[in-house]
């Protein structure tokens, strides 16, 4: 049961950053459609300063699996979110 609820916090925490990322587009996107204002944030260089602004949706997701005493499920959204950070650094130095 525990690992279960850790693989549910890790999905929650990715389709968080994700959906963080499309609102974080349809805010500050110049373009008419996300996929144009996504390959202009990768042309630009700012896509990884998208990402993690997109990835505060999971501070949210962490603190109301820990309000509701899950506290696997919350271990699941901080391997999420330090997975997408990685994932961030590697994309922004290499």
């Amino acid at each position: 049961m525990k690992n279960k609820d850790i693989i549910i916090g890790i999905v929650v925490g990715v389709l968080a950053s994700a959906i963080g990322l499309i609102i974080t587009l349809l805010i500050f996107g110049k373009e008419s459609s996300i996929v144009d204002s996504l390959d202009t944030a990768i042309r630009g260089g700012v896509l990884t300063k998208l990402v993690s602004m997109g990835a505060i949706l999971n501070l949210g997701a962490f603190f109301l699996f820990l309000n509701q005493q899950k506290d696997s499920r919350a271990k699941g959204v901080l391997i999420a979110t330090i997975f997408v950070a990685l994932l961030t650094l590697i994309v922004r130095f290499v």
